[in-house]
């Protein structure tokens, strides 16, 4: 895959994560209104992510990233050995 795209799918990922951590700080006054109404204020906040989280999270996405490439390799390969014959088939 060309360093352009392979660039752009990083930016990508890191604007989805910046828009995602905006959109959960600006639903986080709503979400005390709603839990102070419903009567569930008092829960205990979420445990923060541990470390192994974190690093199983980055080899899930390591591992998907690496499938999609694998997967448009396949694509390309199949693609220029279906023009190379179709070049073979002609010239006959």
């Amino acid at each position: 895959m060309s360093k352009h795209f392979e660039d752009a799918r990083y930016y990508l990922g890191r604007a989805a994560e910046h828009a995602k951590a905006g959109v959960v700080e600006e639903l986080e006054p709503v979400e005390a209104r709603v839990k102070e109404l419903v009567g569930r204020e008092d829960e205990e906040p979420e445990p923060e992510a541990s470390r192994l989280d974190k690093l199983q999270a980055d080899l899930k996405e390591l591992e998907e990233r690496a499938e999609g490439e694998a997967r448009e390799a396949i694509a390309s390969a199949r693609k220029r050995v279906a023009e190379y014959r179709g070049k073979d088939a002609a010239a006959e």
